[in-house]
């Protein structure tokens, strides 16, 4: 049987970098993204999500991601010093994004060492399609945020063959 010049044997992908690193036969190595390998069509968009993804870790403020059931998901972040007042949380184009800003409490307060930050941030999360934010809340410095995602539905779509 003679192999095609590539046959993709076994194919990994690195979050780092949304490369697809596929073997043949040979065991050449060759790096394809994920918008010019032949058998995922229309993933373009999911490789700029990614790299973006990437871009945007600061670390600031830490958090963590919960599987609460089947359907069912918390983020919690670790907002300590912040109030209600002080946190937006909102949804803009199938990215979850978290915004904090402390108000300085004035300038006529003299610190001999001040050593808590009152610094602003933004986090952003990637929703996948059917996620959606369920409810936040705020208790003893966390924010805990609240997703569902919903099944989606089956659908077989029969194409028609026409002749020309």
């Amino acid at each position: 049987m003679l192999w095609p010049h590539f046959v993709p044997i076994f194919c990994v992908w690195l979050l780092s970098g949304a490369e697809i690193v596929a073997w043949t036969k040979d065991e050449d190595m060759s790096k394809l993204t994920l918008g010019t390998h032949p058998f995922l069509l229309g993933f373009d968009q999911l490789e700029r999500l990614v790299e973006r993804t990437a871009k945007n870790e600061n670390g600031y403020p830490p958090y963590n991601i919960e599987h609460v059931s089947e359907n069912a998901f918390r983020i919690t972040l670790a907002v300590a010093g912040f109030a209600e007042a002080d946190l937006s949380i909102s949804v803009e184009d199938r990215q979850l994004v978290v915004r904090g800003q402390q108000d300085e409490d004035g300038n006529d307060r003299v610190f001999l060492h001040r050593g808590i930050a009152a610094r602003q941030f933004q986090r952003t999360f990637l929703l996948a399609d059917g996620v959606d934010v369920t409810g936040a809340a705020l208790a003893n410095g966390l924010l805990h945020i609240d997703l569902s995602r919903s099944k989606p539905e089956k659908a077989v779509q029969k194409i028609e063959i026409t002749t020309r």
